[in-house]
């Protein structure tokens, strides 16, 4: 481990330390909350979980809303996301859910606030706090984390792309695995649920180029070529990239140059792409999929713990 991310552990430990020992508190919302996070930087699949969960719970019939932070918006504050507005307003995951989903979105620097002004203005029965695991201000009912096989062998910040060590997912109550994991590198008394990923694509274009701004783009390369699909050309950008004329441009220019027959991307590029969508047509969107293996007895976990620990408060 490099010295720099030595100084990081130290202070995440720190942190984390003070809000074991009750140093820091945590503010408690009226509804229960549902954590979904993870302990490295993107790509490990949240905002799918936090769809599928929010599909599970409407087929249950259970109202929901969810609180993010809006990461990447130029707005201040809290704010109802409007499913028909920008990635500029409300952040480009945020925007993502409350189309997928359909349910009430809510963005704010302070998720206590935000959830404040859910409960307010929705009869919510639930809150699920997206990307939350680090986010240690708003008390949680439950705590669900994410986690991968490379995350078991990734470094922290600056020198991987770990938030936390690994360690720290004895703070959650349940890990979703999104690879094999030998068990016995798990905690054992965790709930440990498994998911399976996958790309659905309605048509590709022709020899395409594949594009995106994503944390980790080379999966979604690899997930394309599983589908038997092989682009002639890549281009990645920075995750949660918003798209310029110029962007577009370059990739016309790429397409021309390889002789694509037209473009393929992910569901979060095409909400950074914003009004520039018609200028890459033909363009097809290859959206993550997540099945949760067993999902009835998993929901019916979720929703037995929350109750109980609700009771007990």
């Amino acid at each position: 481990m490099n010295a720099l991310s030595s100084l990081y552990e130290i202070a995440t430990a720190t942190r984390n330390h003070f809000y074991d020992s009750g140093t820091f508190k945590s503010r408690k919302l009226t509804r229960p909350v549902i954590s979904v996070g993870n302990i490295s930087v993107g790509g490990s699949g949240k905002t799918p979980f936090v769809i599928l969960l929010g599909e599970l719970l409407k087929q249950r019939g259970i109202a929901f809303d969810v609180l993010s932070r809006g990461y990447g918006r130029e707005t201040h504050g809290v704010l109802a996301v409007d499913p028909a507005g920008s990635a500029r307003d409300f952040g480009d995951e945020p925007l993502l859910i409350a189309r997928r989903l359909g349910c009430p979105v809510v963005v704010g620097e302070s998720r206590y606030k935000a959830g404040m002004f859910a409960e307010r203005n929705y009869d919510s029965a639930i809150h699920i706090l997206d990307d939350g695991f680090q986010h240690r201000k708003l008390a949680r009912d439950l705590d669900i984390v994410l986690l991968s096989a490379e995350d078991l062998r990734d470094q922290l910040l600056p020198a991987g792309r770990l938030r936390e060590p690994v360690s720290s997912v004895r703070r959650a109550d349940a890990l979703v695995l999104t690879e094999e994991i030998d068990p016995a590198q798990l905690p054992p008394e965790k709930f440990a649920w498994h998911v399976r990923r996958s790309l659905a694509i309605a048509a590709a274009p022709r020899s395409p180029v594949a594009f995106c701004g994503i944390a980790r783009p080379q999966k979604f390369i690899e997930q394309l070529r599983a589908a038997d699909i092989q682009p002639v050309a890549e281009k990645f950008y920075r995750d949660h990239h918003r798209y310029s004329q110029s962007d577009v441009l370059d990739l016309k220019k790429l397409r021309n140059r390889c002789g694509a027959g037209g473009f393929i991307t992910t569901e979060k590029d095409l909400i950074n792409l914003g009004p520039y969508v018609a200028e890459l047509a033909p363009i097809t969107v290859a959206r993550v999929e997540m099945e949760l293996v067993n999902s009835p007895h998993v929901l019916d976990t979720i929703l037995r713990v929350i109750t109980e620990r609700r009771a007990k408060a």
